[in-house]
């Protein structure tokens, strides 16, 4: 896929965000996200990090971290909320929404992931709807399917997915998962919030480890 296409859609779904974290409540960004023990506020410290950190930021946190990379995240994210009021957040992720800028160790297709993802974290928790757009929704499940990252690669493994939205199907096995492209992606992230439209002996199977 195209470099310039990924880099506008990620420009695009970061504005969508800010605009959607705009109409936000004041109590609404104390409420629980999807992310575990996370905030959203949180949440959204998070996303403002991925244009801000470097190298030597990853080493120092994973070391204050004790070496684990997921305590590091949360430790950082938990720091920049508390620092930052949400509208500060906004106007950073706003801000930042043309960088060309990743984390280290990330791919082109990570900041998109990111948006999707966990503007779904934020609002689904809150009972609020963010639509995901099909064609970048797509291209974000395509990769994180074969990602060992987010642990889709073992959790799909035997499993054909189906989309119910578009006109698209991959993977192969005795087991299938049908639903719409925006909770395989949720599911392929690890969210079992994506399991609720999802259908199939695959599913069942998911549901059951998660």
């Amino acid at each position: 896929m195209a470099p310039e296409q990924i880099f506008e859609w990620t420009h695009a779904e970061r504005l969508g965000l800010a605009d959607f974290l705009d109409g936000l409540d004041p109590h609404e960004w104390q409420a629980t996200s999807l992310c575990p023990a996370w905030t959203v506020h949180e949440v959204v410290a998070h996303l403002t990090l991925a244009t801000r950190t470097g190298v030597r930021d990853l080493l120092v946190g994973v070391v204050r971290s004790g070496g684990s990379f997921d305590r590091m995240e949360a430790r950082m994210a938990r720091d920049r909320a508390a620092r930052f009021g949400p509208a500060e957040l906004v106007a950073q992720l706003r801000g930042s929404a043309d960088s060309r800028r990743r984390s280290p160790g990330s791919g082109p297709l990570d900041p998109l992931v990111d948006a999707l993802v966990h503007g779904q974290d934020i609002a689904r928790p809150l009972g609020r709807v963010r639509e995901m757009p099909p064609e970048p929704a797509l291209a974000a499940l395509e990769y994180a399917r074969h990602s060992s990252f987010y642990g889709a690669r073992k959790r799909f493994r035997g499993t054909r997915l189906v989309a119910t939205d578009l006109d698209w199907a991959a993977g192969d096995g005795p087991d299938e998962v049908r639903g719409p492209v925006a909770d395989l992606l949720m599911l392929a992230t690890g969210r079992a919030a994506g399991l609720a439209t999802l259908s199939g002996r695959g599913a069942e199977r998911i549901a059951a480890t998660m």
